[in-house]
């Protein structure tokens, strides 16, 4: 006599687990007014549990609708979109392929006549059919891609203006030239040949992060300059170098003096750039300081240094170099320095800083100044603070403290008159009632001053009382644009919240219409908000955030995430700061940060690279001015500051990414695109997720899911765009007509640094990378200088 099949109890229970903690879970969500899905799951897999247990075939025809019932709700929330329905569906897909196996089916039964079967027929044909159609709607979303804009780039222009004040083949600024275009004139490179790029040569510096006692933020972000045969860079550990750029062999290296190397209290550890004076009128190239380097330095100096032999030249400042901290109040040294290259117009020097975000209401100034470029002269200074005496300040006087700060890069019109500074905020970034009437008017802004007397021009604000670290990032960017039938002198200005505005750098009045858009209200007590905020017609903002866009590797994590934005403050872009939490979207990271974008004066169109991560921004009472509120126990060493303490402000500030408990983003992917737009129309082109997370997930699989970008573009006259800075780490070369990705190369460490090109002594374009790493971001580590040409 035959045996009676044991019932699959050890599947019984592992549904039946499953059924409980999305019931649990999804009567939580039910509470906080979400979704009734996952606790009518929940109770689904519950009953099917139940039944698998008692050995009865109708728990796979239970499971059966489990399955139909969320492919139907996955459709209705994302419709075809593969990373979406890939969460909402892969548990209970590979579930149910397991409850088709034979060893679980022999142990189920049905009533009457079934039991003489050998197995449950009809209810695991429904399964199988609710199945099949789950894989057929995953294959259907995996060749449609709803976050593709196919499109391509307007013809160029008849005339053009191609800035001809640097040589075609070099490399004078951070920008290429002080117009911040990050746009190469040479056309060797094509999307006909750069698959053929290779490896030129490969410089170590020697030098990556992981030292004791440096700050987490310590990041090589540089991008080298091009003068003559030379290739000139900075490290973060404030050496500078120069290699023959058309071998990458070293010339010459100097490790630049650090005072107090030990005690400085540094949020950031970073050099993007050098800066470079031509020899003057009436000095002959080859006379010594006659060309020049500036070096800013983590403890707040400004050194000159020779172009030939990187020698000081000891007739700028006191011995070679400038104190940044001359004049400034609340001294802290390491709180305050150049992060970023400083402006050379001619022969003045114009010098922003970094002030330490978020540690207390007591930080230094944010004051801009000009130096004479051969002697190290104080010729003026604007203090946000006191904006109408631009006058040395007298010795003896200081600057207004915690003033906004331009800690980006400037862009300079010499022929206007005018130097175009990003501007920061007050700090702290969160808290704006101790701010003043200028601070209001000038944090978060462009600001323009003429280059003669540091005298305000105009200013255009970004974002109005800004209490979520919406600081203006990125260099603007100076380009001709043909509007009608008139050459309009343009500034475009990349902005975190992701607006581009397009302005008229002559007035700072919009070319492209701006519009104020009524914004949440309700800021923590004793703070307030601004009524509206500015709003580009160009604009590369993400669309606000529902509970649907919630993502995870599994439904169990997003249903977590859901959980988590339905506790959360949310009302859009612009919802304040609160104790409660908010959900910052974008976050602070930024749709674009320092890198900014690439211009391309012929098509008059720029190559951008918008990122969307949400951030969680936490407001925490503080009961004094000196106790540790949310650092607690996690004191840094040494002398690295307490963030976000907001030592001195009624309240301190949690903040952080906005993922699941796996640690990935909460909000479905992509986080990361390239995307074409037109600055006269105002239209975006084409756009394209960019980049994989085999450098990012636990397993190295190439999975192209958009990833965040940290490091700029740049453009060339060949019709291509460059660029390392996204979290995986390859170097890519796109189409700039299409945006399509038609090359990249693997990099040994993260590549989080804007490219640049130039034309080697051997007659061929080079493409340089710099791959060593962000510290903040956790990619690889590394000391490399890469430099790639086609075969010769």
């Amino acid at each position: 006599m035959a045996s009676t099949p044991r019932p699959p109890v050890f599947t019984g229970t592992l549904v039946l687990l499953v059924g409980i903690v999305l019931l649990g879970g999804g009567g939580w969500l039910l509470v906080l007014g979400g979704s009734p899905y996952y606790a009518v799951v929940g109770a689904g897999l519950l009953l099917t549990g139940v039944l698998l247990m008692r050995g009865q075939a109708a728990a796979l025809g239970v499971y059966a609708l489990v399955v139909a019932g969320t492919l139907a709700w996955s459709l209705w929330e994302v419709g075809l979109d593969w990373w979406p329905l890939a969460a909402r569906g892969d548990v209970l897909f590979v579930l149910g392929l397991w409850l088709l196996m034979p060893w679980v089916q022999r142990g189920l039964s049905g009533e009457d006549d079934w039991r003489r079967r050998a197995r449950p027929r009809v209810p695991a044909a429904l399964l199988g059919l609710a199945l099949v159609a789950f894989a057929l709607v995953a294959l259907a979303s995996a060749v449609h891609d709803p976050h593709t804009l196919a499109g391509n780039a307007p013809p160029a222009l008849s005339r053009s203006s191609v800035e001809r004040s640097v040589p075609d083949g070099e490399w004078h600024a951070w920008g290429r030239t002080n117009a911040g275009r990050r746009y190469s004139p040479l056309t060797q490179l094509t999307p006909e040949n750069v698959s053929r790029l290779s490896v030129a040569w490969h410089y170590r510096t020697g030098e990556q992060r992981g030292r004791p006692g440096e700050p987490v933020e310590t990041t090589y972000e540089v991008t080298p300059l091009k003068i003559g045969n030379r290739l000139l860079l900075c490290t973060p550990f404030q050496t500078v170098i120069a290699l023959d750029a058309t071998t990458g062999s070293a010339l010459w290296r100097r490790q630049m003096p650090i005072a107090n190397p030990g005690k400085l209290a540094l949020q950031h550890q970073t050099c993007r750039g050098l800066s470079y004076r031509p020899p003057p009128e009436g000095r002959a190239a080859g006379d010594f300081c006659a060309a020049r380097l500036f070096m800013p330095t983590i403890d707040g100096r400004v050194h000159a240094l020779d172009l030939a032999s990187g020698r000081p030249c000891e007739s700028f400042g006191s011995g070679g170099s400038i104190d940044l901290w001359d004049r400034m109040p609340e001294r802290r040294p390491g709180a305050y320095y150049s992060t970023s290259p400083v402006a050379v117009a001619g022969n003045r020097l114009i010098v922003g800083g970094t002030v330490l975000d978020n540690v207390s209401v007591h930080e230094t100034s944010g004051v801009i100044r000009a130096f004479d470029a051969e002697t190290g002269a104080l010729l003026w200074n604007w203090d946000p603070g006191r904006p109408d005496v631009t006058t040395p300040l007298p010795p003896g006087e200081t600057y207004t403290p915690s003033s906004p700060n331009s800690w980006s890069v400037a862009a300079v019109d010499e022929t206007m008159g005018l130097v175009f500074l990003p501007m920061g905020n007050q700090p702290p970034d969160q808290w704006g009632a101790q701010r003043g009437p200028a601070t209001e008017r000038f944090s978060s802004s462009v600001v323009a001053l003429e280059l003669a007397t540091g005298k305000l021009s105009w200013v255009f604000q970004t974002v109005h009382h800004d209490l979520w670290d919406y600081d203006v990032p990125a260099q603007p960017s100076l380009l001709e644009l043909q509007v009608g039938r008139e050459t309009v002198p343009a500034l475009v200005q990349p902005t975190k919240q992701g607006e581009l505005f397009v302005l008229d750098r002559r007035s700072g009045r919009p070319l492209l219409p701006v519009s104020e858009q009524r914004a949440p209200q309700g800021a923590a007590p004793g703070d307030r908000t601004a009524p509206t905020q500015p709003v580009s017609a160009l604009s590369l903002a993400p669309p606000p955030l529902a509970e649907h866009d919630m993502w995870g590797a599994t439904m169990f994590d997003q249903l977590a995430c859901r959980i988590a934005f339905k506790r959360l403050r949310y009302e859009g872009r612009f919802t304040p700061p609160s104790l409660q939490g908010t959900l910052v979207y974008p976050g602070n990271f930024g749709v674009f940060n320092w890198g900014g974008i690439a211009v391309d004066p012929v098509r008059q169109t720029a190559f951008t690279t918008p990122t969307y991560l949400a951030f969680v921004s936490r407001l925490v009472p503080r009961p004094d001015d000196h106790s540790l509120v949310v650092q607690q126990s996690a004191r840094p060493q040494d002398s690295l500051p307490a963030l976000n303490e907001n030592f001195g402000a009624p309240y301190a500030v949690q903040l952080s990414a906005f993922t699941s408990p796996l640690g990935i983003p909460c909000q479905a992917p992509p986080w990361g695109y390239v995307a074409g737009v037109d600055l006269v129309s105002g239209q975006r082109i084409w756009q394209h997720p960019n980049g994989t997370v085999e450098d990012l997930a636990p397993v190295p699989l190439p999975l192209r899911m958009g990833v965040p970008n940290l490091g700029g573009p740049i453009l060339t006259a060949g019709s291509l765009a460059f660029l390392s800075g996204t979290l995986d780490d390859y170097v890519r070369a796109y189409d700039a007509a299409t945006g399509e990705e038609i090359w990249r190369s693997r990099l040994p460490a993260g590549g989080q640094a804007t490219p640049m090109s130039y034309l080697g002594e051997d007659g061929r374009q080079y493409l340089v990378v710099v791959a060593g790493g962000h510290g903040s971001l956790g990619t690889r580590a590394g000391d490399h200088v890469i430099a790639y040409a086609l075969p010769r």
